[in-house]
């Protein structure tokens, strides 16, 4: 079974100036995401939540038998179906901890090459139910793909990563060759049986103070994998988004030069203004920048923080979402506040974004 995203320009723009609030979840994801107007804001969690979150929600009255997207569909959000497929085959070895990495030089890499790359690449029955419920309009399906400072970091390390951008940049070639190869496989597994409507690169290539590396290094080794790949997965009419954790402001414009649409999740806190972001980068897509920090801190600090990102919202190309993660900081009330604050704001940006594209219709829904 083959599904497309939709073109729901004129379908989309139609509907709404009849002022019919009905659109599908992938209808609403395609029009704000095209700069088009849309009848209400997606209301998501791009992430799960953390797993001590959920076992406190659990204590708080989240019902214990539902998990993953059970829980999404219980709180009645959006639903944004993923699939990540592994780089790192099951024979593959573990580090001993999360960051030391398993690979030292293009020796071990040789070694380490069987068990990397697997073919097929791609969970087909995954893949064939998410096709199934994105071919409905109420789900997205969404491919997560690791990035080119990702990948390599995972096989060698924090630390030896860094270090091998001047001591070993033949390997770091070497390896990001071979993971754009495989992209483009898992790319050509996954056109037959679905046509993600978006996919990401996961990149935490950034902290609080910007990118941990030059764009002279960016440019060299990674820029020219990602032009290799993206063209392919924006010929087919995906979204292509940036998901990199930190201060993303200045290398956001490395990410649009090198053919991405969007970025996420713009964590406030790492001082993040996605306003002044849009300013320079009209084009560019948008999803997060809502300050988790504050979820925890009562209603009136939740509706400030919808109000500091509504107008922006309401220009399209924006989807509201928390910046990272809920925090098991945050009670299961207060999350039922988060959720029904965001579906006013939602329904405002929508009311709003009718009003940008025709003037007067706002709240014209008879």
């Amino acid at each position: 079974m083959q599904t497309r995203p939709c073109d729901a320009k004129t379908h989309c723009r139609s509907r709404i100036t009849l002022g019919r609030n009905d659109m599908n979840t992938r209808e609403r994801f395609h029009a704000v995401m095209n700069f088009e107007p849309f009848d209400r804001l997606p209301v998501v969690e791009w992430a799960w939540w953390w797993d001590k979150t959920i076992e406190r929600w659990r204590a708080e009255g989240l019902p214990a038998t539902l998990s993953g997207e059970q829980i999404n569909e219980h709180l009645g959000l959006d639903l944004y179906l993923t699939s990540w497929p592994s780089v790192r085959g099951p024979s593959c070895p573990a580090p001993e901890t999360i960051y030391a990495g398993i690979c030292r030089d293009a020796d071990t890499y040789e070694r380490l090459r069987p068990h990397l790359y697997p073919e097929p690449a791609v969970d087909r029955p995954r893949w064939e139910w998410m096709a199934e419920k994105q071919a409905t309009g109420d789900a997205i399906a969404w491919v997560l793909l690791d990035g080119f400072f990702w990948f390599p970091r995972l096989l060698l390390g924090v630390e030896r990563h860094m270090y091998a951008f001047y001591d070993q940049p033949e390997l770091l070639h070497r390896i990001n060759k071979d993971l754009s190869d495989w992209l483009l496989l898992v790319i050509e597994e996954l056109l037959p049986i679905c046509t993600p409507d978006t996919a990401s690169f996961e990149e935490d290539m950034s902290y609080n103070h910007g990118p941990m590396l030059s764009k002279a290094m960016f440019d060299e080794f990674m820029k020219p994998y990602y032009q290799k790949v993206i063209p392919r997965l924006k010929d087919n009419g995906v979204v292509v988004l940036m998901d990199s954790d930190g201060d993303v402001s200045t290398a956001a414009e490395w990410f649009a030069d090198a053919g991405v649409d969007g970025i996420f999740p713009l964590e406030r806190q790492s001082g993040v203004d996605v306003a002044a972001l849009r300013d320079r980068l009209p084009h560019m897509r948008f999803l997060g920048a809502y300050d988790k920090m504050v979820m925890n801190r009562g209603e009136a600090a939740m509706r400030a923080e919808f109000e500091r990102l509504l107008p922006l919202a309401a220009g399209g190309g924006f989807i509201i979402a928390c910046d990272h993660q809920t925090p098991p900081g945050v009670s299961y009330q207060d999350y039922m506040t988060y959720l029904s604050l965001f579906r006013e704001y939602a329904e405002k940006a929508g009311g709003m974004s009718r009003s940008i594209a025709e003037p007067g219709a706002e709240g014209d829904d008879k």
